[in-house]
């Protein structure tokens, strides 16, 4: 496990979060009036993986359930198409949030009953690491410490399952950039958590050096006007991390989180001109996807286009990863 965490934080790459949920490809698609069938989620993640040359920069993609069973007429899988370009599939383990009782606002992530059971399963079909998700989610009063204890403590238990039967676990506390709170407010929530979330992987026996952390950045709430820089935003992370993350662990990948495609890139290369104790990367979805997709828009023709693009921006955000951005 400890061998595929290292290839995941190789130089220059990092990991593609293609796990869209039903609900949340559906989002997506909406927006450019296609609908979600399994066909166009089928053709959109092919043309997304059949690009030439991501192999250059993409370790890993993290894929849907769904995807990941899928087959072509020819016996094709989705997992098989990447393993042959050198990059490893990875698997979404979590069933998403439900209300946390009694906390009103506040989530809690479903999924642990069966997960050894579907992981040997994900394993046989070529997965070698998973992802799941915990959000956060700063408002007025919330969040409590019961809830980022509550999410703690299932992503270690899910981290242990992880690790027990082989894969490695990508563990993933996400403090959602909804609302208008202030850069300080999302790095005392970020600080609490990942505080939490170690105490806990501790707890449950984790191994550190074999699974990856996959945190926000620390960045104002996106209805807060007062807009941090990117060198601010990278001092402010890096303190956090220093703060909290334990130096054994070997990689952080970051989400997006919503951030605009530029925007990432520029907070994910003022970071990593700064560096820290480990690898910093990337596990993004939106911002490596939405320009290829509103080129896509379901149709054959647009292919060539979509993946000219995606490619251009997997490129750039490799670029960011060793803080060349635009150099």
């Amino acid at each position: 496990m400890e061998e595929v965490v290292q290839k995941l934080v190789a130089q220059n790459k990092g990991i593609l979060a293609a796990d869209e949920s039903l609900p949340t490809i559906k989002k997506r698609f909406d927006k450019i009036a296609l609908e979600s069938t399994q066909q166009n989620r089928q053709d959109y993640r092919k043309m997304l993986f059949g690009t030439s040359g991501i192999e250059q920069y993409l370790s890993g993609v993290i894929l849907f359930e769904e995807t990941l069973r899928q087959q072509t007429a020819q016996g094709e899988s989705p997992s098989k198409t990447l393993s042959q370009k050198g990059i490893i599939p990875g698997v979404k383990v979590d069933k998403g949030t439900v209300d946390l009782p009694n906390f009103k606002g506040e989530k809690m992530t479903q999924g642990l009953d069966d997960l050894a059971k579907r992981l040997e399963e994900y394993k046989n079909l070529g997965a070698q690491f998973a992802k799941w998700r915990a959000v956060i989610t700063i408002g007025e009063g919330i969040p409590s410490q019961v809830c980022i204890d509550t999410n703690a403590k299932i992503l270690a238990i899910y981290a242990s399952i992880c690790q027990s039967v082989g894969v490695v676990p990508i563990v993933e506390p996400e403090v959602l950039m909804d609302g208008g709170h202030d850069i300080n407010r999302c790095r005392e929530v970020t600080t609490m958590t990942l505080k939490s979330v170690f105490l806990h992987l501790n707890q449950h026996k984790v191994n550190l050096k074999a699974m990856l952390l996959k945190p926000n950045m620390i960045i104002q709430g996106k209805d807060n006007a007062q807009k941090a820089t990117p060198n601010e935003i990278a001092d402010a992370t890096l303190a956090v991390f220093i703060e909290t993350v334990p130096q054994e662990v070997q990689g952080i990948v970051f989400l997006s989180g919503g951030q605009a495609p530029d925007e990432a890139c520029l907070n994910l290369n003022a970071i990593n001109q700064k560096r820290g104790y480990w690898q910093l990367s990337f596990s993004f979805g939106r911002a490596l996807q939405d320009e290829a997709l509103a080129i896509w828009l379901g149709s054959g023709e647009n292919v060539a286009a979509a993946q000219e693009q995606f490619l251009k921006r997997v490129k750039l955000v490799s670029e960011a990863r060793e803080g060349k951005y635009g150099i």
